[in-house]
């Protein structure tokens, strides 16, 4: 039998309600339509390359987010305005698809609308549905998509290629060889591809995640960071600009329901010449002092902590909070050898690190002020620890941290 044909206007209304955020069950409600030419309807005009994960395929689902605001209409640019006009608006895509089914010619098109003719070549290309027809709704709600941040991460929503590219990786590819080989296979869809750059970024940014960190050591340099490109200021933004920012932790760990998460910072001795790293858990307040006779640069506190911090149980090494001092400097060495997270304080915020600054407060009891810290030994330090871990706290209903922590360790299934 053969399908039925629908008028043009429906569909153009259809389409219409579906890229403002309605959803298909109301849209067909509205117009008398069915489910099956909906869908269709929508899979023959959607570019290929429209983000799914707003893509509700259920009966009552539509497009999940925002529409794009409404625009004045456009009015066609003259020669000297011509250069400041970016982004097409959506009067600039209906009248694209109106003159498109009219067979028009891309100067044509671009001549109504005062722009170059390239402008509309990559218009129709990047915003047409998979067989080349042209919604000026839908390329409108699809080009606002791409242009929202922050983007979703490929490989973070693509377990399949992530798998596939770890297995690469293992024998001996490079991110750039990959990443060829994908583009130039057939059967992959440009949703399936992946550049180098975003091979790199998964294994080096923190966040985003998806590859194995120890990947890192597979390539040919075995860096396990990334080789900053001209001058880098130790104490300028540039130092901590792919680090988490204390906005990026998990709301788990504000109030304290999961043990794991842990505050840390230096307490620095006479003239700044020695320093004791201190350690303190969320959730416990159980404290950790790092032993840094010598120097406390970012390679010694780095080292120190790894050592001190990988005793822990995996579970209990959810995250660490820092501030945004030289000394942590080496975070992604940390992040790769502890696989815990690292995020910073704000500039001039310590109260963001309130369990630690307390605790700071308390050592001080031991270490002075103004006294060199260098003169305690690995022990004396684990003495002041132990003393500490041994004070009742009101806040843990007059149990010391130790007998909390004690808890958790012999109950894992708590944490």
């Amino acid at each position: 039998m053969a399908r039925r044909t629908f008028d043009p206007l429906l569909v153009e209304e259809y389409l219409g309600l579906i890229a403002e955020g309605v959803a298909f069950m109301e849209a067909n409600r509205r117009l008398g339509v069915s489910y099956g030419p909906g869908l269709r309807w929508w899979a023959k005009f959607a570019p290929m390359d429209f983000p799914q994960e707003l893509f509700n395929t259920g009966r009552t689902g539509g497009l999940r987010g925002c529409p794009p605001p409404p625009a004045p209409a456009s009015v066609p640019a003259t020669a000297t305005d011509r250069s400041c006009r970016r982004a097409l608006s959506e009067s600039d895509r209906a009248v694209i698809a109106a003159c498109r089914s009219k067979h028009m010619s891309l100067r044509e098109i671009g001549m109504l609308i005062g722009r170059h003719h390239s402008v509309v070549g990559r218009e129709l290309e990047r915003n047409s549905g998979p067989a080349g027809d042209y919604h000026h709704k839908v390329a409108h709600r699809a080009a606002h998509e791409r242009r929202r941040r922050p983007k979703v991460f490929k490989l973070g929503v693509n377990p399949e290629m992530c798998r596939a590219i770890e297995g690469w990786m293992g024998d001996g590819w490079s991110p750039q060889l990959i990443a060829a080989v994908l583009r130039e296979d057939p059967g992959r869809s440009k949703m399936d591809r992946v550049s180098h750059e975003t091979i790199y970024q998964a294994l080096y940014v923190q966040g985003r995640g998806g590859l194995r960190r120890d990947l890192a050591k597979q390539l040919s340099t075995g860096r396990i960071a990334r080789k900053p490109r001209g001058s880098v200021d130790g104490r300028g933004k540039s130092l901590y600009r792919e680090a988490f920012k204390i906005s990026h932790r998990p709301a788990e760990v504000e109030d304290r329901a999961v043990p794991g998460h842990w505050e840390g910072d230096l307490v620095i001795g006479a003239g700044s010449g020695s320093a004791v790293g201190t350690l303190v858990e969320r959730t416990t307040r159980f404290v950790m002092l790092l032993h840094l006779p010598g120097r406390h640069d970012a390679d010694s506190v780095a080292a120190e902590m790894i050592k001190q911090m990988s005793k822990l149980p995996e579970h209990l090494r959810q995250s660490l909070t820092w501030d945004r001092g030289v000394e942590l400097a080496r975070y992604r060495d940390i992040t790769m050898k502890l696989d815990m997270p690292v995020y910073f304080c704000d500039p001039h915020s310590p109260w963001q690190r309130g369990s630690n600054e307390n605790t700071n407060r308390l050592l001080r009891h031991w270490l002075t002020k103004g006294t060199d810290l260098s003169r305690f030994t690995a022990k004396d330090l684990d003495d002041i620890a132990a003393k500490l871990n041994a004070r009742p706290r009101p806040t843990l209903g007059m149990k010391t941290p130790a007998q909390a922590l004690a808890e958790l360790l012999a109950n894992p299934a708590a944490a």
